[in-house]
């Protein structure tokens, strides 16, 4: 058995696939789950407060920086996005997997507190794909949807810090990728001994 768990960060540019693919893989392996982080954004219309995300204001999420609440926290397209500590205690009481997906900012942070967790980078075929998954969502206006295009050209040169890199052209296929990185990551693991069948003749 693990004697902890181990952290899955995934980071990729908005409208690269990273919270799709992330719900699938909490959907089809055990013992990993989806951090839900905070957020001062609004929510959009099929998003739930406590499942999506921690949907509070933004003098609530600059008192929890205060309270040193966020074991990442970052400001993205004028939003506060962060991760609360208590979600580590998913990892460290429970021994459990914890996925967290997060952006850049917030994953620099992480690496310089938690060295030993596994990084994985989703990245669109293309820009115009990216542009083409970001309007068809209908949730931006034009200028929201320049802002984040723009953030991905930036965003994307950080791939080189990460362990891992999924280009999410098909959904299946890079869903099929991040269950086989979850895998050999937890069969790699110092503290982890696998069931081994019976092989007494």
């Amino acid at each position: 058995m693990k004697s902890k768990g181990i952290l899955f960060i995934v980071s990729a540019p908005s409208g690269a696939g990273k919270t799709t693919i992330s719900k699938k893989i909490t959907e089809i392996v055990d013992d990993i789950y989806h951090s839900i982080s905070h957020t001062t954004r609004p929510p959009r219309p099929d998003e739930i407060d406590g499942k999506h995300y921690y949907f509070v204001s933004k003098a609530e999420f600059e008192e929890m920086i205060k309270r040193e609440e966020f074991i990442e926290w970052a400001s993205v397209h004028g939003n506060y996005y962060g991760t609360s500590v208590n979600n580590l205690d998913i990892v460290k009481n429970q021994k459990k997997d914890l996925l967290l997906v997060i952006d850049v900012q917030g994953a620099e942070q992480l690496r310089k507190k938690h060295k030993t967790g596994c990084y994985i980078f989703i990245l669109p075929p293309s820009m115009k794909t990216l542009e083409k998954r970001l309007r068809a969502r209908g949730a931006d206006s034009d200028e929201e949807i320049r802002k984040r295009l723009k953030t991905a050209e930036e965003e994307i040169h950080h791939y080189k810090t990460y362990n891992y890199i999924i280009i999410n052209d098909d959904i299946d296929d890079a869903v099929h990728q991040l269950k086989s990185i979850i895998f050999a990551e937890r069969c790699r693991y110092p503290n982890f001994i696998p069931e081994l069948p019976d092989l007494k003749l």
